[in-house]
């Protein structure tokens, strides 16, 4: 961020941004928006809770569940599909067509397909998160030197050998980044999910203080998942530049 021609540091627009919070909810102009420091105070305070604690082990169950299936079905899936042009032909305008679907509307047919627990909850996590994992993967095997592949044919390597020694690494970091926009639709999966099948987790915590016009409770609840988010991507973005030198070396 640069201000009057000065560099500043890499979070001084949350600070900023935080400053406005704090002007616009003492202001009182509208009681949904709470001053940022009883946000905070009101944070500290909830994260003790047993239901706080109760919702985030749910919330991350649901989460790992969901993404741990996105990943190994997306990214074997998007493999084949950059290897094989049949199944390419076969799958592609069905993956495109979910990627750009309104996935929210197809959250009733998993109610009634597989009730309303946990179970439809990692599911609807999966659908958000899976769809872009197998684009990437197979944008990463498309972009993979032939030379590469000659080479593993000319040495004998099987089929297997191929799929997890050439195909895997070199697709890599399309591969991740791939990972890391599945995982933020993920979270925006479990949430949905929690909201609109099982009142449970931090869905139960947004209904919860929505419902009572507990607006400090419910924007806390919603700093700690947006941090969740933020850190877990920021993670796999440091991955995946630490890998980036597989794409020089295609």
């Amino acid at each position: 961020m640069t201000l009057f021609g000065y560099r500043l540091p890499g979070m001084s627009s949350l600070i900023v941004w935080g400053l406005l919070w704090e002007i616009v909810g003492q202001s009182g102009l509208t009681f949904f928006v709470p001053p940022l420091s009883e946000v905070v105070a009101t944070l500290f305070g909830v994260i003790g809770t047993s239901a706080f604690q109760k919702a985030l082990a749910e919330t991350a169950y649901a989460f790992i569940a969901g993404v741990f299936f996105a990943i190994v079905i997306g990214i074997p899936v998007g493999i084949l599909m950059g290897k094989n042009r049949l199944l390419d032909e076969m799958l592609l305008p069905w993956v495109n067509v979910f990627l750009s679907a309104p996935l929210t509307a197809l959250v009733p047919v998993l109610m009634v397909l597989f009730g309303f627990g946990m179970k439809s909850i990692i599911i609807t996590t999966t659908l958000f998160g899976i769809w872009i994992i197998i684009l990437n993967s197979r944008a990463g095997v498309k972009q993979i030197n032939r030379s590469l592949l000659e080479m593993a044919h000319s040495f004998g390597a099987s089929p297997m050998d191929a799929f997890f020694k050439i195909y895997f690494w070199a697709a890599l970091p399309e591969i991740l980044g791939g990972v890391r926009i599945g995982v933020i639709r993920a979270v925006k999966g479990v949430i949905i999910g929690q909201l609109l099948i099982s009142i449970v987790g931090f869905g139960a915590l947004f209904e919860l203080y929505s419902a009572n016009f507990l607006m400090a409770h419910f924007w806390a609840v919603l700093i700690v998942l947006f941090a969740l988010a933020f850190s877990i991507s920021e993670f796999l973005a440091y991955l995946e530049r630490r890998v980036s030198y597989y794409a020089a070396k295609r």
